[in-house]
């Protein structure tokens, strides 16, 4: 269990609405829809899903950031995210992970220390798919989202790594103390990022420079004040 998943989730039962896409930036086809994750088993078939209030403050996000850069937009790479989803995922980069530390799965190389060391670095980024409904994945109650910048010209703005990268150049201040120019500009850009996000009142996630969220565990946990803050938004059934 993670920190933040001790918070209690009084859920208000707001709806989980479809995003209208032709205000925001988006990937087409979706990322994970190009990896065969099966979004045709979800009864919303899509991730372009929010509750109404964090669409709501992601609308306000982007307004203040049109206010300095007229043009730009916000680019939704994820947003709700059935536990099927989830846990395709989860298996996805497992698998993507063991590759990269050049094993296989059915090698005798891959010990069950060496398996453990493997799944330890994929929830560092990835939340557990759990069906408890005290502790749900932050994408899967509709309150979380995946976001980056593009320019007026449709350009997506480098913000140093990719997003989903299990590595540690995707803490929000990995480029804070590098001190040439092209390190210094991708940690501008995330500031960018933030300060909007923060703006339209959602928290960032501690390890992500993507992930913001409003209203679930992460985000109560990250503003709880002597922790009289609950969560308002739990999972949503799919």
């Amino acid at each position: 269990m993670k920190p933040y998943q001790k918070i209690k989730i009084q859920e208000c039962d707001e709806p989980l609405i479809e995003i209208p896409l032709k205000l925001f930036a988006i990937e087409s086809p979706h990322p994970y829809q190009k990896l065969g994750a099966p979004y045709h088993l979800s009864q919303t078939k899509s991730p372009y899903f929010l509750r109404k209030k964090v669409l709501d403050s992601l609308i306000i996000a982007q307004t203040k950031l049109q206010q300095n850069y007229p043009g730009w937009q916000i680019q939704i790479f994820d947003a709700y995210r059935p536990i099927i989803i989830q846990q395709f995922m989860v298996d996805y980069t497992y698998k993507e992970t063991v590759k990269a530390h050049g094993l296989k799965l059915d090698s005798p190389s891959l010990t069950e220390a060496k398996r453990q060391e493997i799944l330890e670095l994929v929830y560092q980024f990835w939340a557990i798919p759990s069906l408890d409904p005290r502790t749900p994945p932050p994408h899967s109650t509709g309150a979380a989202v995946d976001v980056t910048l593009v320019n007026a010209n449709g350009k997506t703005i480098d913000m140093g790594s990719p997003i989903d990268e299990l590595s540690p150049r995707s803490y929000p201040n990995h480029f804070l103390d590098h001190q040439n120019k092209e390190s210094q500009k991708y940690h501008q850009h995330r500031q960018l990022l933030a300060e909007i996000m923060l703006f339209g009142g959602f928290q960032q996630h501690p390890q992500e420079w993507w992930h913001f969220s409003l209203g679930d565990q992460m985000w109560a946990w990250l503003i709880n004040s002597g922790g009289k803050v609950v969560a308002r938004y739990g999972r949503v059934e799919s």
